[in-house]
């Protein structure tokens, strides 16, 4: 509902306005286990709304938050930026940050993958072909090079204070 009780905002938490350094506008898409999911939209102008997000895939529990950068934040879309900024800031939160990467496999096709072009007078009168096993079985594979999406957890550092004082560098303690 638009112009709600404002101060219901502050119960996020100051550090999440930070995130109005780098964007106009930002979403926030909450679910607790048993309860609907919510967004909660707000922009730097102050104004904000909060409503059921009945378009959206169920999730079981968590929190989605969307930044819709401003034009000079750009550089904030490159990755290797992005996860520096959340292992400086973000190491030692005990809740799971992900990113969603794009990533590179290598995947191993048969060469004969591409579909054998039929002469036109042959296309009425079937073939019959006699299949040699040893032929099938020295049919060349290549490798191709596929992208894919998968999830990265960014900070899996335990607290310094919940490990041992011996497995950590002064230079992570300092």
């Amino acid at each position: 509902s638009a112009g709600a009780d404002i101060s219901k905002i502050g119960q996020i938490g100051v550090g999440f306005y930070t995130a109005y350094l780098v964007a106009d506008k930002v979403a926030v898409h909450s679910k607790n286990n048993d309860e609907e999911q919510y967004i909660w939209t707000s922009s730097t102008d102050g104004s904000f709304t909060i409503h059921q997000d009945e378009d959206a895939d169920e999730v079981p529990r968590g929190t989605k938050i969307i930044l819709f950068l401003r034009e000079d934040m750009t550089e904030y879309l490159e990755e290797k930026r992005l996860k520096d900024t959340i292992k400086k800031h973000s190491q030692f939160i005990g809740y799971p940050i992900k990113l969603q990467v794009e990533k590179e496999r290598e995947k191993e096709v048969c060469d004969d993958e591409a579909e054998p072009e039929v002469e036109k007078e042959d296309v009425e009168t079937p073939k019959i072909e006699d299949v040699d096993e040893e032929k099938e079985k020295e049919k060349t594979k290549k490798k191709i090079k596929e992208m894919y999406n998968e999830l990265e957890e960014l900070n899996k550092t335990k607290p310094i204070w919940t490990r041992n004082p011996d497995d950590f560098t002064e230079e992570e303690y300092g």
